[in-house]
C-alpha cells in the first residue's frame, strides 16, 4: 500500500449536486472508500476550490469549519443541508512554510468544497484545510504552485481542487436549471475530449496553453479560475505521470463533471 495520495480535481458543478447527486456524486460515493482502502485514510485534506480565491495564498486556519451557502436562487432545502467538519491548524503552518501562505484563525467551507466532501467523505470526518490562492496567475503559474504543495502527498494530505472541467455558467441559465439531464453541447463534449486527450499523451505544454489551443476553451471557461484547480493538482501530482479522467459525466448539457487524478499512483484508483 503506497502512503502517497494522488492530488484530484472534482467538478463540483451546480450547487444543485448536494441534493441531486447524480453519476458524478455516485462516483465519489465511490471514491472515497477506494482512497482509504488503496492509500489509507486522509490525514487531512487541503481543499483549494475555485470560490475560496485572495491575492495572495491564505490558509483558513480555523479549528472548525461549517458550510457555506454562497449562491442564491436555488432549491432552499439547500440551506439546510450541513457540513461541520475539523479543521487542520496544523497543517497550515506547514503549508505556511513550504508556500509562504498567511494564516487566518478563519473557517468556512464553500460550496465548491463541501458539496464534493458530503460524497467523498460524509461522516465529515477528515480534517479540512481551505487553501485561498490568486486566480489572477496563468496556467503555468498555479501549476508552479501545486509542485510546491506536492510533499504534503507523501505526509497523507489528500490535495484536492475544485472547480469545473467546464463552466460557462450563461449557457446553463440559458438552458434552463430544471433539468439536469439535457443532452451535452457539442462545444463541451469537444473541450473535455481535448483535455482527456492532451492528458492521456502527457501534452504539458498544450495543456498549460489550453485557452489559445483547446476547442472552444473561451467558450466553455470566459474566465478560468475553476479550470485552474485542475492545474493546481496537477503540479502538486507531476509532470512525470499522465493525469488519469477518473470519472466523466455531464450535467445540464454544459457543466462537465469529470473528476481527474494526478501523479505516479493516480493509476491505482478505480475509473
Amino acid at each position: 500500500m503506497s502512503t502517497t495520495l494522488p492530488p484530484l480535481f472534482i467538478s463540483h458543478g451546480s450547487p444543485m449536486i448536494a441534493l441531486e447527486p447524480g453519476a458524478a456524486g455516485a462516483f465519489l460515493q465511490r471514491l472515497g472508500p477506494a482512497i482509504d482502502a488503496t492509500f489509507g485514510r486522509p490525514k487531512a485534506i487541503l481543499a483549494l476550490s475555485a470560490h475560496t480565491l485572495a491575492r495572495e495564498p491564505v490558509a483558513l486556519a480555523a479549528p472548525r469549519h461549517e458550510a457555506v451557502y454562497d449562491f442564491g436562487n436555488f432549491d432552499p432545502r439547500l440551506f439546510t443541508l450541513r457540513y461541520d467538519a475539523p479543521g487542520a491548524p496544523e497543517l497550515a503552518e506547514r503549508v505556511a512554510a513550504l508556500t509562504k501562505a498567511h494564516r487566518l484563525p478563519q473557517g468556512g467551507l464553500d460550496h465548491g468544497i463541501w458539496t464534493a466532501l458530503r460524497y467523498l467523505y460524509p461522516r465529515a470526518d477528515v480534517p479540512v484545510l481551505p487553501l485561498a490562492w490568486s486566480p489572477r496567475e496563468s496556467p503555468a503559474a498555479v501549476f508552479a504552485f501545486g509542485q510546491s504543495l506536492a510533499a504534503l502527498a507523501d505526509e497523507g494530505v489528500l490535495i484536492v481542487g475544485t472547480g469545473s472541467i467546464t463552466h460557462n455558467l450563461r449557457r446553463v441559465f440559458e438552458r434552463g436549471l430544471h433539468d439536469a439531464g439535457q443532452p451535452e453541447i457539442a462545444e463541451s463534449k469537444a473541450f473535455r475530449a481535448w483535455m482527456h486527450e492532451q492528458s492521456a499523451a502527457r501534452n504539458w505544454g498544450a495543456l498549460l496553453d489550453y485557452r489559445a489551443l483547446a476547442p472552444h476553451a473561451v467558450d466553455m471557461h470566459p474566465s478560468d479560475e475553476h479550470l485552474l484547480p485542475w492545474f493546481i493538482a496537477a503540479g502538486a501530482g507531476g509532470r512525470e505521470a499522465a493525469p488519469q479522467r477518473l470519472h466523466e459525466s455531464v450535467t445540464h448539457g454544459v457543466l462537465g463533471m469529470d473528476t481527474y487524478a494526478f501523479g505516479p499512483h493516480a493509476v491505482a484508483l478505480p475509473a
